[in-house]
């Protein structure tokens, strides 16, 4: 070995070693990576002996760019949850790496299971290099003596799912999820969109026994199954979107919550049973649910890292405990923790200590009303972060309204507007014409000495006007648009300015009734 050849091997190893022991982190709460070096998204949990694992794959979309943009796969460790002292394995697999019948990014959600030689299977969605499949998505099984790697194909002769294996489909064939039976019996499921599969394997972890099946009796199924055993009972956790304003899931269908149902063998037949975790600061959701030392733990990903979003996710993690009185027995909801946050900053905003409600509630399921005074801006927002008014036959006027449960004094506004389509259009979404401020004071007043009303989208259009006192404040809008033909109006944010800075209220009211005439 040359001189030069044995420095450079000195300086790789090092390097190998970090990379098999891990990077320490320190969690004291959700999200586990929470700041914004790495993403994490989309968490199976794997456990293996005295270690709880979660795989995950890594979001690197830039803020503005609404897509998945998903290259490599990477591992979470700890031995204690609770501690928070985690060990974070980065870019442990790359589809075009493991599978060379694979093309690069689009590293979805996989899932680690330990197979009956010992070595650890990976379950894996890729798209297929070279394929005349309507949808390119694949399942390819990667293999491995240690859970870190190296990963190598299992089965190089190409994805054991596809829009032509087993069976020809013409579903997406993502999301896998792998159970292995007390008996030693292998079951796989998959499945987005609506449309869910599952089948069972041979003890090689690879081959299908029989057709796939259908399922069609989970409530509201949109992804992300997760196939679990408890007691006997087969449970099927996975990302729903039953959309409306009394839903149990989510109110807007662009978000998902954690439905589940039960069945008393692996393939069914499933009955859908409720929600277990509500919509999160993500619109999607997608979960796992191991038990481990005595507990059960649900992992999900959130929005909630620094410079987190929709396409920028985190992993978060939760006990899970269950209600044995009942047959079977019901999972108990989760409610999602965070990382304890610094105090509020001082602000003139109260509209978070507002109720928002608008007068075409019940507001379309592609919108949220309550993104009006969540504090979020984002730069490219999806429709759950607007309230909107767009519907096939738009109004000539909208209105959206802030109910407080007591008077309060303001003397300023700020809205900040979307649109994709240009002033003046009468489709679509577009700047009002128009817009002022009304407030109640025995009766709908308007606003006097307003200093105008900007209606530029994505900025912030200010207000200032003398001081008032009133319970409710309305923003009321002039649709563009001519001759019975209206665009739709939409809002991402909408402030209600006080005279001075105080510390926002953390709790937003459930409910706030109407102004009437014994507020004048």
């Amino acid at each position: 070995m040359s001189r030069c050849l044995a420095a450079a091997s000195l300086a790789v190893l090092p390097a190998a070693l970090l990379a098999d022991e891990g990077r320490p982190v320190v969690a004291p709460g959700n999200p586990i990576l929470a700041d914004g070096r790495y993403y994490s998204t989309d968490p199976a949990p794997f456990v293996d002996g005295d270690t709880l694992w979660i795989l995950a794959g890594r979001d690197e979309a830039p803020p503005n760019v609404n897509d998945f943009i998903m290259n490599e796969w990477q591992l979470l460790s700890t031995s204690d949850p609770a501690s928070g002292r985690w060990r974070h394995y980065p870019a442990i697999a790359r589809p075009e790496t493991v599978f060379a019948w694979a093309e690069p990014g689009r590293a979805y959600a996989g899932q680690i299971v330990k197979g009956f030689d010992g070595r650890y299977y990976m379950y894996a969605p890729v798209l297929e290099r070279n394929s005349d499949a309507r949808d390119r998505f694949a399942i390819g099984v990667a293999v491995a003596d240690r859970i870190t790697g190296p990963w190598r194909d299992a089965h190089p002769a190409g994805p054991i799912v596809s829009q032509r294996v087993p069976v020809r489909n013409a579903i997406q064939n993502i999301d896998p999820t792998v159970l292995i039976d007390d008996d030693g019996r292998v079951y796989l499921y998959w499945g987005t969109f609506g449309q869910l599969r599952g089948m069972e394997l041979a003890r090689d972890m690879l081959t299908p026994k029989g057709a796939p099946i259908a399922v069609p009796s989970l409530t509201g199924f949109f992804e992300a199954p997760w196939l679990m055993k408890r007691r006997g009972t087969y449970y099927m956790l996975y990302a729903a979107n039953t959309a409306g304003p009394d839903s149990p899931c989510t109110p807007a269908i662009y978000h998902a919550c954690i439905a589940y149902g039960s069945a008393p063998s692996p393939l069914g037949p499933w009955t859908y049973r409720g929600t277990v975790l509500r919509p999160v600061s993500s619109t999607t959701s997608h979960s796992g649910a191991v038990a481990f030392k005595g507990h059960w733990y649900l992992a999900y990903h959130t929005a909630d890292a620094v410079g987190g979003g929709h396409f920028r996710r985190s992993v978060a993690i939760d006990r899970m405990a269950w209600d044995d009185s009942v047959t079977p027995a019901a999972i108990r909801p989760v409610i999602p923790t965070r990382r304890r946050q610094p105090p509020a900053a001082p602000t003139r905003n109260i509209a978070s200590a507002a109720y928002a409600t608008a007068s075409n509630e019940p507001v379309p399921v592609q919108y949220w009303i309550k993104s009006l005074n969540d504090g979020v801006v984002r730069d490219a927002p999806l429709p759950p972060d607007l309230w909107g008014s767009w519907s096939p036959n738009n109004p000539p006027r909208q209105w959206i309204e802030y109910r407080w449960p007591q008077p309060v004094t303001l003397d300023g506004s700020r809205i900040r507007f979307w649109a994709d389509h240009p002033a003046g259009a009468d489709e679509g979404v577009a700047p009002p014409r128009g817009w002022h401020l009304e407030y109640w004071h025995d009766g709908w007043k308007p606003v006097s000495g307003a200093s105008g009303y900007g209606t530029d989208p994505d900025a912030w259009q200010a207000v200032r006007f003398p001081p008032i006192t009133t319970r409710c404040l309305r923003a009321l809008f002039d649709a563009s648009g001519r001759s019975g033909r209206y665009a739709g109006v939409a809002v991402q944010e909408w402030e209600a300015l006080a005279p001075s800075a105080a510390v926002p209220s953390r709790t937003k009211p459930l409910i706030v009734p109407g102004c009437t005439r014994s507020d004048g």
